[in-house]
């Protein structure tokens, strides 16, 4: 009998020092609870924690990424926007995680939306499409600073998509639609008025010399008659005309005489 109780109590001690050796990896901290109160952090490592005396919570000290849930936005121009993030995060202080907030992923979370919303809802549509790195930017500054008092670091935060409703994509689309029509006509303005600009400065030169002129009327010509189905009218010059007319009334003012 004496024997059987022995036994008893040394399976009993050996399971007793089981269950009280704890091992935690690299990126795991044990915050240590005696009696209810708060004691310290233990790990990495080997450690021993006293059954029904002492209790180990674990926290995880990696970086951490959680999707922010799509979040219905009114910009500050009205548009009704669709919008969606991704927040890494990482425990620095084990004991405020598990002290100072009851449960620190559902807080980040709650948090992140809120943030998310009231943070979009002050930028109009353009700064959501086009500025985003200033945005991701001023939604991590405020969710490191409420955060470092639950001992977490927030490392980055990405607007992931902004949606936007149907009406609103094909206005945006007439709009990029009329304004590259205003930029093709501007273009096509200004190159009128550089080939105004040099026609003015061509016909300038060309008044000074005839000769120049009368080349350039060949030029044209030949140029014309490089079409074998075309049919050229020949216009002739005042100068070389006005000389037949000059002769043609000598000679029939010869003849009444």
């Amino acid at each position: 009998m004496l024997i059987n109780i022995l036994i008893a109590a040394i399976v009993v001690i050996v399971i007793f020092i089981f269950a009280s050796i704890k091992i935690l990896p690299e990126y795991e901290r044990g915050v240590m609870f005696t009696l209810g109160r708060m004691t310290g952090v233990k790990g990495p490592g080997l450690f021993i924690v006293v059954p029904f005396v002492q209790k180990m919570i674990k926290v995880d000290m990696r970086v951490t990424v959680m999707d922010v849930p799509t979040q219905d936005v009114i910009s500050r121009d009205n548009v009704s926007v669709h919008v969606n993030a991704v927040v890494y995060f990482r425990v620095i202080e084990a004991q405020k995680a598990i002290v100072e907030v009851e449960n620190f992923y559902n807080a980040i979370s709650q948090l992140s939306q809120t943030t998310l919303r009231s943070v979009l809802g002050q930028h109009e549509l353009d700064d959501m499409l086009a500025a985003r790195d200033k945005l991701n930017a001023d939604i991590e500054n405020i969710l490191d600073s409420q955060t470092d008092a639950w001992g977490i670091k927030v490392a980055n935060v990405e607007i992931k998509q902004v949606e936007l409703d149907e009406s609103m994509t094909r206005a945006i689309a007439r709009q990029a639609e009329a304004e590259r029509s205003r930029r093709a006509k501007i273009i096509n303005a200004e190159g009128e008025v550089q080939a105004a600009e040099n026609l003015r400065k061509a016909a300038h030169e060309l008044s000074r010399e005839p000769q120049a002129m009368q080349l350039r009327y060949l030029q044209t010509l030949l140029d014309m008659g490089s079409n074998e189905n075309s049919t050229i009218v020949f216009p002739l010059p005042m100068d070389l005309i006005e000389p037949l007319l000059k002769a043609s009334k000598r000679w029939a003012k010869d003849d009444e005489e």
